[in-house]
């Protein structure tokens, strides 16, 4: 038998795991957002961790993307980056009702640093 928070687990793994809702988790509420869709293509997310409370999931997800465009005063450097988004749902009834996002830039800035 799966407890509540168990299957709200569920719910996000399998909303994050299906490439049709990635358009979703490119969304956050940072201003810089439109910097990093146009520097950063070939964007890929894989869940790394979920806890849930209650209605409430937190999904650590793992961002891989090239670097191909400018971000952050940093030129282009083709290179292929791993960062950290957090992502908090709130599942009702095994339905997703809000979805808020943070990528977190101290997992990417140092990847795209030229020496």
């Amino acid at each position: 038998m799966h407890t509540k928070e168990q299957k709200n687990a569920e719910t996000v793994t399998s909303f994050i795991e299906d490439t049709a809702n990635w358009r979703f988790l490119e969304k956050t509420d940072q201003f810089f957002l439109p910097q990093f869709m146009d520097a950063f293509t070939n964007r890929y997310f894989t869940v790394d961790d979920t806890i849930a409370q209650g209605d409430k999931v937190i999904a650590r997800v793992l961002v891989t993307a090239v670097h191909s465009g400018h971000f952050a005063g940093h030129a282009p450097t083709g290179n292929t980056i791993k960062a950290t988004q957090f992502h908090e749902f709130h599942v009702i009834d095994g339905v997703i009702q809000e979805h808020r996002g943070w990528l977190d830039t101290s997992t990417l800035l140092p990847q795209i640093k030229t020496p």
